[in-house]
């Protein structure tokens, strides 16, 4: 199982290099089932190993001017806060047994829900429009914080990156071209998970440096992957196929906790 879930991190960082989205939310099922990290520490791990393979890949995408400064601050600073809020606070304070299911099953069946609503993200068509970041409205700025914020909310319970949030969003509201709003998302994603992940230190969370450490390289390894080779691939026709990898996992994970449940 441990080599299958060194094999699955390589995986992940590729997607991520590639589409700038989804490969992330793998993180945790692969933790989890693969690794045996109770589901409450594997969502720490995962801002750890998402933040800075995140790092990573924005820098490589920054470097050929993908990446939108204004976006990033302004879609950032709430998801950060509320990241901050969750993994500090939220978090700790979630009782052990929540009408009868215990908070490691809970967490698990929360994340297996933003799989499904991930993979039916990552299915729909991506509408580009002009550039907005110059001409953005009071309105327009409110619904990013709004979003930003319930996203930030979101991928702090469950330790996933959001990038399948995000990158619809950095279109749609900002007009960013897809391979910038990759870029972006990768930055964003980076910013709120490492920050994310502070609120798990000030907890005295326990790390595994080594399964960390490992799975991190491992993932560095998919990322450069994933940006050498993104330009030769059809990230189209790769979105759909992680989509419905994606769609496939959420049932299975929501499957075997739901077992768990009932036995």
């Amino acid at each position: 199982m441990m080599f299958l879930g060194y094999i699955l991190s390589i995986f992940m960082g590729l997607t991520l290099g590639l589409i700038g989205a989804g490969g992330s939310i793998l993180t945790v099922p692969i933790l989890v089932y693969m690794f045996q990290v109770r589901p409450v520490i594997a969502t720490g791990y995962s801002l750890l190993v998402v933040g800075i393979v995140s790092l990573s890949g924005a820098i490589s995408y920054w470097r050929h001017n993908l990446v939108n400064i204004r976006a990033v601050l302004i879609f950032a600073i709430p998801a950060m806060l509320t990241m901050l809020a969750t993994r500090g606070y939220i978090i700790p304070a979630i009782p052990d047994q929540i009408i009868g299911i215990t908070k490691d099953v809970f967490l698990m069946l929360l994340f297996s829900g933003l799989m499904i609503i991930a993979g039916m993200f990552m299915l729909k068509p991506l509408k580009f429009v002009p550039n907005q970041t110059s001409t953005l409205s009071t309105r327009r700025i409110f619904i990013i914080i709004i979003g930003s914020a319930v996203i930030g909310i979101l991928t702090g319970m469950v330790g996933a990156g959001g990038g399948f949030l995000i990158i619809p969003t950095l279109i749609a509201l900002f007009g960013l071209p897809v391979k910038e709003a990759i870029g972006t998302s990768l930055a964003i994603i980076a910013i709120n998970s490492l920050i994310g992940f502070q609120g798990d230190i000030s907890t005295g969370i326990q790390l595994d440096f080594q399964l960390i450490v490992t799975f991190i390289s491992l993932t560095l390894l998919g990322m450069w992957l994933g940006t050498t080779f993104g330009k030769r691939t059809d990230g189209a026709k790769l979105k759909t196929l992680f989509a419905l990898f994606t769609l496939l996992t959420g049932f299975a994970v929501f499957g075997s906790e739901l077992h768990i449940l009932l036995n």
